[in-house]
């Protein structure tokens, strides 16, 4: 077998309308990072709601826990390069730069996500010779029962439906002190910045990484229901810190993580994931321009 080969993730098993059941020959080998042994594939069985998946892509845990100092890195990185900028050709002085030091470290955690997006990709590609985004799970979303863009407006449908019972619930047990995220709101720069993100930014990036990246590594050490839990899991917790004190916000959060990967599990494709994402953080946006600038319109009316 040629390195090239060895190197390379075989293609994803075909979807046909009855798949076949799970044999000893549908094994073949593969190349497993930090291994000097061919690894078998391992297909989960058919069952009702995941369909066979290989999971045996070329890079693991050690790979995924690199990307936490890497990120910090380029956060620093680009956070001291967007302040010696405003410093050398705004000629901002310290108390501007105090002031908007938020905005500026939002502005560098932006860039630092796009960023590491390109490092994901340079990292696949030296890995397997293959398109990034379908190598990550970036797939075509299929249904058998409906038409594409029917499957397209349920999955945003469901990710505004999320949105609305999650917000119910968190008003069911509201924090008893203020969230560190509503400090952002008390800026209409922060605002805005803050909002574009989360609705063109992160669901891409945080799709990529956790249910492209994180996803099938989870999956092929603790099965697809152990890996569904553990992604969400750890995706509601790396946004602990903007709901620091609202536990019952934060356990929210895991729960609405392990629905997008129950998603991206159940189709194979981080695109279902992505709408339910994209989606839920739409209606978040519109909650938070309703909470801020509504009362006052009411108010003048009156």
């Amino acid at each position: 077998m040629s390195a090239e080969e060895n190197s390379s993730i075989p293609p994803e098993p075909p979807e046909p309308s009855e798949p076949a059941p799970y044999t000893s020959e549908s094994r073949h080998g593969i190349f497993e990072p930090g291994g000097s042994a061919l690894e078998p594939v391992r297909l989960q069985r058919h069952s009702k709601w995941f369909a066979p998946e290989n999971f045996n892509v070329p890079w693991g845990w050690l790979d995924v826990a690199m990307l936490v100092p890497i990120a910090i890195a380029l956060l620093f990185i680009f956070a001291l390069m967007i302040i010696g900028c405003e410093i050398a050709f705004v000629h901002a002085q310290a108390g501007y730069l105090r002031a908007h030091m938020s905005f500026l470290l939002i502005l560098a955690q932006v860039i630092m996500e796009l960023a590491l997006l390109g490092y994901l990709a340079l990292h696949v590609r030296t890995r397997i010779h293959r398109p990034f985004w379908p190598a990550i799970g970036w797939r075509p979303l299929r249904s058998q029962t409906m038409s594409r863009a029917g499957t397209y407006f349920g999955f945003i449908c469901g990710g505004i439906g999320l949105a609305l019972l999650v917000s119910l619930a968190s008003s069911a047990f509201p924090p008893k002190q203020s969230l560190p995220i509503e400090k952002i709101f008390e800026s209409r720069s922060l605002t805005i910045l803050f909002m574009a993100t989360a609705v063109l930014v992160a669901p891409l990036v945080e799709e990529t990484i956790f249910r492209g990246y994180l996803y099938p590594v989870a999956a092929r050490s603790f099965g697809v229901v152990g890996g569904i839990v553990f992604t969400g899991a750890v995706f509601g917790l790396l946004h602990g810190s903007q709901l620091w004190g609202g536990w019952w916000q934060i356990g929210l959060l895991v729960v609405v993580g392990i629905l997008f990967t129950f998603a991206r599990a159940s189709t194979r494709t981080n695109v279902s994931s992505f709408l339910l994402h994209i989606s839920y953080n739409g209606v978040q946006v519109i909650a938070v321009l309703f909470s801020l600038y509504a009362p006052k319109h009411i108010v003048h009316m009156h």
